[in-house]
């Protein structure tokens, strides 16, 4: 599929932000607001922001409203998520894709946001930008995420990110230079899409990340059946970020890296693992495009990515 890149943000754009997942603080959201106005830009709050039912940002009905009332106002040019947590699958099949093709403007937000990225992607070639949450958190994300974020805004510049040799994924990395369409997200979301809203990996560089959950067996659970349905076939290539939580995690001698070298490999294309985006504290945590051309090359340790936005 050919991408629909969105217009980047220049000073005085309005933008929105949204609930689809779950409630974010009052105190995040004034931070990542003072943050995108700082940029020149031009911040709304979305009608149910701050509502709450249950672990919920609201109902699905008002969070879904709230989503295709962003896209389908002409003056609002991009639509950024406040926070991630549970609830935005419930509302994926609601989407206005109709519209969201029509006048394109990004996405941003990861973790849940991913089955939104994934969606969008599959109905009309919309591309995502998985970055940092407007309920900002300055000891999660400093000064260098900011700027990565504004960059991937605003600026047309191909996005590199570095593999950290420190991260838990980092010996994954074999093989050699792989292109193709950067897709993915947050692993257990993508696995929640099979036989919904999930995309075709062929010609894909899939990239993941994930929390800990129930322990290494739900990862390996979630690759053997992205594996078995036949979703990964034709994949060019994986980039692996942070698999939080994990670093104690030991399962008859297995670590978390034993598990995602067990699974990955059998696809036999290359990896580069190390990468620091995900849930772990990332004062430079990445913003990268979903959909748009990419490369990685094991050997340096990097994804280049084209920009997400025209």
């Amino acid at each position: 599929m050919r991408p629909l890149v969105p217009p980047r943000l220049c000073p005085g754009d309005r933008v929105r932000v949204v609930s689809p997942s779950s409630p974010p603080s009052h105190e995040g959201v004034e931070r990542g607001i003072e943050l995108l106005t700082g940029w020149g830009l031009r911040v709304e709050l979305g009608e149910h922001v701050f509502d709450q039912v249950g672990y919920l940002a609201g109902t699905d009905a008002d969070r879904a409203a709230d989503l295709n009332s962003a896209f389908r106002d002409p003056g609002v040019r991009a639509i950024f998520a406040a926070r991630g947590g549970k609830g935005a699958s419930r509302i994926v099949d609601d989407i206005d894709f109709t519209t969201a093709a029509r006048d394109p403007k990004p996405l941003v937000g990861f973790s849940d946001i991913t089955c939104l990225h994934l969606a969008l992607w599959r109905r009309c070639g919309l591309v995502g930008l998985a970055g940092p949450f407007v309920n900002w958190s300055d000891a999660y994300t400093g000064p260098a995420a900011a700027e990565a974020l504004r960059r991937a805004v605003m600026t047309t510049d191909p996005i590199t990110i570095r593999r950290n040799s420190d991260e838990l994924t980092a010996p994954l990395s074999r093989g050699g230079t792989a292109a193709g369409f950067l897709m993915g997200g947050n692993l257990t979301l993508i696995r929640g899409e099979i036989g919904a809203q999930l995309p075709s990996f062929a010609g894909a560089i899939l990239i993941i990340e994930a929390t800990k959950g129930s322990g290494l067996g739900q990862v390996d659970g979630e690759l053997t059946q992205l594996i078995r349905s036949g979703s990964l076939t034709g994949l060019r290539g994986i980039a692996v970020g942070q698999f939080t939580g994990f670093e104690q995690s030991i399962a008859g001698g297995w670590t978390i890296v034993d598990v995602l070298r067990d699974r990955l490999t059998e696809l036999n294309v290359p990896i580069l693992g190390g990468l620091p985006f995900g849930h772990g504290l990332n004062p430079a945590l990445p913003t990268y495009p979903v959909g748009m051309p990419a490369t990685i090359d094991p050997t340096s340790g990097t994804l280049t990515v084209q920009a997400g936005v025209r």
